[in-house]
């Protein structure tokens, strides 16, 4: 299996890896605007058909692809993470439950 990751080909592209980290967070929360409001919490995190978790899954392998098109770039499965839950993070489409155990 070849390594294809552009981020472990060419570690020391710091101002590339960056700017695509910044665009992915970007496209989650434009795609995030495709989608009725979702709620965070209350369904079971490993029920694979609540509507955050098919949410991330395809919104991953999209994700994915609109790298590799448009930046020509491959990105780790790290740097999709971390940019989907940075997206999320900033959204106003996720909506938490009062009851979600923080007291905060």
């Amino acid at each position: 299996m070849a390594i294809r990751y552009t981020l472990w080909l060419d570690p020391d592209d710091t101002l590339r890896h960056r700017a695509v980290e910044a665009d992915l967070k970007r496209y989650f929360i434009e795609r995030f605007a495709d989608y009725p409001h979702i709620r965070l919490f209350g369904a079971d995190p490993y029920d694979y058909d609540a509507p955050f978790n098919r949410l991330y899954d395809v919104l991953m392998a999209r994700a994915g692809e609109y790298c590799e098109r448009e930046w020509h770039y491959v990105p780790t499965p790290e740097q999709l993470n971390r940019a989907f839950f940075l997206a999320v993070g900033n959204s106003n489409k996720f909506i938490r439950d009062n009851d979600d155990g923080d007291p905060h």
